[in-house]
């Protein structure tokens, strides 16, 4: 259950966030302003948005195995009508839905490990769980950015396609509805009537999802561009930080087991992701060779602290509104996603990459004071 909740996952993010994949194609040979291609990069992030507490919704009322299904098989379809269309509005327009359609993974996948896993290893649970994004981005890069660069934007969308399909053929072989408790007559209480503790969740991880998403969109571009790698070797990097993020959301959520705490090592992560995108700006700036490994250091910080606040979301939510606060969770994170490709992007053309990461930096840094280190309960 596990192991296709994480599949799922990964083959969603491939979609969602692959398509920043696309960037130096269509920046490089398809003549497209840094802006417009951010923007078409873009797309599926909006669609994630836009499904994600909708996605939720029916998970709460209607399990975790439909939404995953039908999700999926959406997502598939999506890519393929994006693969064989041409028209640039139009093929902003499927990957918006295609995105919508992964957004399905998003929430349900997470809630079938929250309801398999007992509190006690459900943060290691989760990191594995989390794994699928890095884990979805390093195949994004090796695959996606290949294929776009040598056969075009309309094949690499094949890439997608094929893994969402796949995926959704494993969820219909292996998921099953987690159990649940019995539903106390009347309506689950509203747990964000209780207090502040899931918007300030919220809060901080749009703050933190802003360094994850400035590397990921513009590293490729940073490598090939300002440092002159060629493509295929700046994407090989990518994959291999994607993949040591991955273990460090693991690492992050083995850690809050063991300290019995999710928010504890959340802050540690702000604190360290801060202070490595300023040290990565001012190496940049420097044309210091240490950059390279500094963007590899910001890659896995920048995605330590999603699978501690998702774990904290949905275990202080319950299983009757975890679906539409993950959805909410994840909408407030897609949106801030979605917008950090055209700003980034004029950030870049404007700043220059090394002022554009000093100023990334400085969101993690905000989002330490807002991490809620007292109140920690499960609605389990």
């Amino acid at each position: 259950m596990l192991a296709v909740s994480t599949f799922a996952q990964a083959a969603a993010v491939i979609t969602n966030n692959g398509a920043v994949y696309l960037i130096p194609t269509l920046h490089g040979r398809d003549g497209y302003a840094l802006s417009t291609a951010g923007a078409i990069a873009a797309a599926p992030s909006f669609g994630v948005m836009a499904a994600l507490v909708a996605w939720g919704w029916l998970a709460d009322h209607r399990g975790e195995r439909l939404v995953l299904l039908a999700g999926l098989a959406a997502t598939a379809i999506c890519c393929v009508a994006a693969a064989l269309t041409r028209g640039t509005v139009l093929l902003w327009v499927l990957l918006f839905l295609a995105g919508a359609g992964s957004a399905a993974a998003n929430s349900a996948s997470g809630r079938v490990v929250v309801g398999w896993f007992p509190p006690h290893r459900r943060g290691l649970a989760m990191g594995i769980r989390q794994m699928g994004q890095p884990v979805g981005m390093a195949i994004a890069a090796v695959t996606i950015a290949l294929v776009a660069e040598h056969r075009g934007v309309h094949a690499a969308l094949w890439v997608p396609a094929v893994a969402t399909l796949v995926a959704a053929v494993a969820v219909a072989a292996v998921v099953l509805d987690p159990p649940r408790p019995p539903k106390l007559s009347g309506a689950a209480p509203n747990p964000y009537r209780e207090d502040a503790y899931l918007a300030r969740i919220h809060g901080v991880s749009v703050l933190l999802v802003v360094p994850q998403f400035v590397v990921t969109t513009f590293v490729l571009v940073w490598l090939t561009d300002a440092r002159g790698w060629h493509a295929a070797d700046a994407a090989a990097l990518v994959a291999v930080a994607n993949i040591l993020g991955a273990f460090g959301r693991l690492a992050a959520g083995h850690l809050s087991d063991l300290v019995h705490s999710r928010m504890r090592p959340l802050r540690w992560v702000a604190i360290a992701a801060g202070l490595t995108m300023l040290l990565l700006g001012l190496a940049a700036g420097l044309d210091w060779l240490v950059a390279v490994l500094l963007i590899v250091l910001a890659a896995v910080l920048s995605v330590a602290d999603n699978g501690l606040a998702f774990t904290a979301v949905a275990e202080r939510a319950g299983p009757f509104w975890s679906g539409r606060a993950l959805g909410a969770q994840n909408t407030a994170q897609f949106l801030t996603a979605a917008l950090v490709g055209p700003i980034g992007g004029l950030a870049v053309a404007h700043l220059g990459y090394a002022w554009t990461y000093v100023v990334t930096g400085l969101f993690p840094l905000v989002a330490i004071g807002l991490v809620p280190v007292r109140g920690e309960r499960r609605h389990d």
